[in-house]
């Protein structure tokens, strides 16, 4: 998926933080990644997956028990 971001005023800056915003909200670092590292087998990638939801389940708890 292509992002589109508009320049307003001749502010690249902003509009070089949108696009960071924007393109690390839809995954598509992740996906090129993944493309380069070529094929992987389907246990390695469920493995991979496991490890990630863990790494954010912590990342979560952790924010929620700094501002709870």
């Amino acid at each position: 998926m292509m992002s589109t971001i508009v320049v307003r005023n001749g502010s690249v800056e902003g509009a070089l933080k949108v696009w960071k915003q924007k393109t690390r909200n839809d995954d598509s670092f992740k996906r090129l990644k993944e493309k380069q590292q070529g094929y992987l087998k389907p246990g390695v990638k469920r493995r991979k997956r496991k490890e990630e939801a863990i790494k954010n389940s912590r990342k979560k708890n952790r924010y929620n028990r700094d501002y709870n």
